[in-house]
């Protein structure tokens, strides 16, 4: 289902050790009429169960939730939306890859994010658009709600059941996957049986994307017999796996999965096995 709408346009850059630099970066300059989402308000859920157990440090909101969300920036059924960080991606691949949970087809990742824009001398603004206002048809139409989910997430009790019967590609660094150093989360090292492909991989020295022929070539490398739908993707908390998702998807590789509360989840929890080198 197209839509007549305007793209809905969102801002998701983000600092992991300073996680309030892109909101003041939306609020200094952005793309005209782009609202701001905040990868830990919006784009993430409780970090504990109803059992008090760590989901990892961004797990997923309650699709619902992010949903409404969605609805209170104008979203609509069928509506394009656009997602953009600062350069790379990691967090506009989030974005699409929840939009397509939600059973959403229509997202785009911005290629080279802002900086891209502003090289190719794109207005910037430093008004935020009011919620809502950037809806064209007022009341046209069913509301925006969760459909059939093009993006399945697993969990880690599947991942364990599915050690050495899945292809598992860690989006870390390879400093981080061979558990050299950890920053951020319980314990350094990986999954046991665990891949590395570092997101960044993904693209060209300019920072755009690489060729959907050249990333076909280079995942089907990784994924061995198991194929595309047979892999599940992780990183640190789930957030850059959707990276290495989104470039599969570029490149004509569908059908894998995230496992959203990834090594922060994983390492956290003693009862699981965990590999170094």
């Amino acid at each position: 289902m197209g839509s007549s709408e305007p793209p809905l346009i969102v801002d998701v850059r983000f600092d992991l050790a300073d996680t309030a630099a892109g909101e003041r970066a939306y609020a200094a300059g952005h793309v005209p009429g782009a609202f701001y989402l905040h990868l830990d308000r919006d784009l993430s859920g409780a970090k504990q169960d109803a059992f008090g157990a760590f989901r990892g440090r961004h797990p997923l909101p309650e699709r619902d939730a992010f949903a409404a969300r969605l609805r209170e920036l104008g979203m609509t059924p069928g509506r394009q939306l656009v997602a953009y960080d600062a350069a790379d991606g990691m967090y506009a691949a989030r974005v699409w890859w929840m939009l397509r949970w939600l059973g959403h087809a229509q997202v785009a990742v911005l290629d080279g994010g802002f900086a891209a824009w502003q090289q190719a001398g794109g207005a910037v603004s430093s008004d935020a658009p009011s919620a809502g206002s950037a809806t064209t048809i007022s009341g046209a139409g069913p509301a925006f709600e969760p459909a059939e989910p093009l993006e399945t997430p697993w969990s880690a009790q599947e991942l364990l059941a599915g050690l050495g019967r899945v292809r598992l590609i860690d989006a870390r660094a390879g400093e981080r996957f061979r558990g050299e150093v950890e920053p951020l989360d319980a314990q350094a090292g990986h999954i046991p049986g665990a891949t590395n492909r570092f997101f960044k991989t993904n693209l060209t020295p300019e920072g755009r994307f690489k060729p959907a022929a050249q990333l076909r070539e280079e995942f089907s490398a990784l994924l061995g017999p198991q194929g595309a739908d047979g892999t599940v993707h992780q990183c640190g908390s789930g957030v850059t796996a959707c990276h290495n998702l989104l470039a599969m998807h570029h490149a004509g590789l569908t059908g894998s999965r995230l496992y959203p509360g990834s090594w922060s989840e994983w390492s956290a929890n003693p009862r699981l096995p965990l590999a170094k080198g």
